[in-house]
Parts: C-alpha cells; structure tokens; sequence
C-alpha cells in the first residue's frame, strides 16, 4: 500500500490513507466532537491561530482541525490520486 501524504494548511501534511472525513465545523454535532476530543487529548490544532475552515477526522480517534476549507483539502486528495493513477498507468 502507497503512503499519501496531503497538505492541509501552513506546511502541515496528514496521511489520506487515514482520513475518515473532511467535514465543516460549523454544525453543533461536530463542534461537541472537536470538544470531545480536546478533552480526550485527541485534537491536534493546525490552525496557527487562524479560524478553523475543515475538521479531518481520523481513523486513529484523532480529529485535526485545518485552516483549508474542506473543499481545498478534498481537491486536493484527488488530484494527488489522480497524479498517482497516472504514473501506474
């Protein structure tokens, strides 16, 4: 299995092969998951301060919190796969 690495923001790069979901953290739903795992010492902030645009949540229980919209990062993860569909083919 290949490692995808993508970046999410401010030179911050995650696994793809990892990632659960990009979601927005604007719903009540997901700002009780980020709090849940601020509690649990699962959230990782890669914001540097800025206001958080996309919530990544792991397969690991982490949830990352970017400063990328979530549609940046989603663009991101399938050009990524389309570069590496080319170089197979």
């Amino acid at each position: 299995m290949t490692i995808k690495l993508i970046n999410i923001g401010f030179g911050n790069i995650i696994s793809a092969n990892r990632m659960i979901s990009i979601v927005s953290p604007e719903s009540a739903p997901i700002k009780r998951m980020i709090q849940d795992a601020r509690d649990r010492g699962m959230l990782i902030d890669a914001t540097y301060g800025r206001r958080t645009r996309a919530v990544v949540v792991m397969d690991s229980d982490h949830i990352i919190l970017s400063a990328v919209q979530p549609e940046t990062v989603a663009h991101r993860l399938s050009v990524k796969e389309e570069i590496m569909d080319e170089g197979q083919g």
